[in-house]
């Protein structure tokens, strides 16, 4: 059994095509290829937290994983970071344990940016001409610095509660080589903004129907349990293509649970991000259309990530 702390890990990962592993990853989910079993959650209200808990596995492949991730969003109060976590690789053949993947939550940061840039990928207008991101944490940081996989726009408008946050953000995302403007206003980054991330932990919509311009693209990655919200529903009922990384989990989590919920929205009209990858399902066919991607995060991401770090490594030794 090896134990792979996050130093090693980071040092792996550029050698990693992490787009290639996680869009083959969706495919192979979308396609019924994949064991998923429904996400294991625990709710924390005081301080208030959550804990997931995803695995699965692919038929016939060495591997199966289980990865426990947390956020704890009072952290940074204490000088902790809110978010932490684990994955265990197993094998598949036997049950044993092949690795102790220490990551801190940090290969769940990276994966869920990955697919943000996937969906944009797929799904953002032609010519970007702002980025929106809602959020100043940690992932509203590795969103952006991943997002230069799908466009390269280099102009950001940022929102945040806070004015110190953003202000450290703004400096933060400047050395990673953005033009970032600031806001106290949602409003704002979707008059400004055609491809917009949401990232942040709100349990009431940011953003409102009356706001998004035509040609917007959101993905909305904050809304991983059914109490957070990011989105007004609205917006899914008016968009053109609303897609999910997973149907089944996003009819249960995540702004697509909301719209379904509040009667504005069909599950008939729902996509899968593996089938939009793979042609199966409909992309972005013209700069006016708005398109929404709910990304509650799935096992598949976990599974991917976690066994390409584990053989990366492992070829260096």
């Amino acid at each position: 059994m090896r134990t792979i702390g996050l130093l090693e890990m980071k040092r792996v990962l550029p050698t990693i095509d992490l787009v290639e592993a996680l869009e083959s990853g969706f495919v192979a989910y979308s396609q019924g290829k994949v064991v998923v079993p429904p996400v294991g959650e625990l709710l924390f209200q005081d301080p208030p937290g959550d804990v997931h808990i995803k695995y699965g596995y692919v038929p016939g492949e060495d591997y199966y994983v289980i990865k426990i991730a947390s956020g704890f969003y009072r952290n940074p109060e204490v000088n902790l970071p809110s978010s932490n976590g684990l994955m265990l690789l197993f094998c598949q053949k036997t049950g044993r344990l092949k690795c102790f993947l220490m990551d801190e939550g940090y290969l769940t940061d990276v994966r869920t940016a990955v697919a943000g840039a996937i969906a944009a990928r797929y799904l953002a207008p032609g010519r970007v001409n702002r980025i929106g991101i809602l959020g100043t944490g940690v992932q509203a940081r590795v969103q952006l610095q991943y997002i230069a996989l799908a466009t390269d726009c280099k102009n950001v408008l940022a929102w945040g509660r806070n004015s110190e946050n953003l202000e450290l953000y703004r400096k933060d995302m400047e050395r990673a080589g953005f033009n970032v403007a600031t806001t106290r206003h949602a409003g704002e980054v979707a008059a400004d903004c055609n491809l917009i991330v949401t990232a942040t932990v709100s349990t009431s919509p940011l953003l409102h129907n009356a706001e998004i311009r035509p040609g917007t693209h959101i993905t909305a990655v904050g809304a991983d349990a059914s109490r957070k919200q990011e989105l007004d529903p609205a917006i899914l009922k008016r968009a053109d293509l609303v897609v999910a990384d997973s149907i089944s989990q996003c009819c249960e989590r995540g702004e697509i649970a909301h719209a379904l919920r509040a009667g504005l929205l069909e599950k008939e009209r729902l996509l899968e991000l593996g089938n939009v990858i793979s042609g199966a399902a409909p992309r972005r066919t013209s700069d006016s259309q708005i398109t929404v991607a709910d990304l509650t995060g799935v096992a598949i991401q976990d599974i991917q990530i976690a066994k390409a770090v584990f053989e990366a490594v492992r070829k260096t030794v």
